[in-house]
């Protein structure tokens, strides 16, 4: 085996290896969407757009009590 070979061998399971890790990765953002203790990353994809210091917050905060 020269190394061509062996460049176009590691080069197929390079691709192969990133296109099954890129749709697991959205596998598991869509997955952990839909569960209850998920967190949405839609919430998110607005936060470069609405950035100015008078717009509302991506997550809301609870107010905590005072003691």
């Amino acid at each position: 085996m020269d190394i061509n070979t062996f460049s176009a061998y590691s080069y197929f399971f390079l691709i192969i290896f990133l296109v099954v890790g890129s749709y697991s990765y959205i596998y598991h953002l869509y997955k952990n969407r839909k569960d209850a203790s998920g967190v949405d990353y839609e919430h998110y994809s607005n936060m470069a757009l609405k950035d100015d210091i008078g717009d509302t917050p991506v997550k809301p905060m609870p107010d905590e009590k005072k003691k």
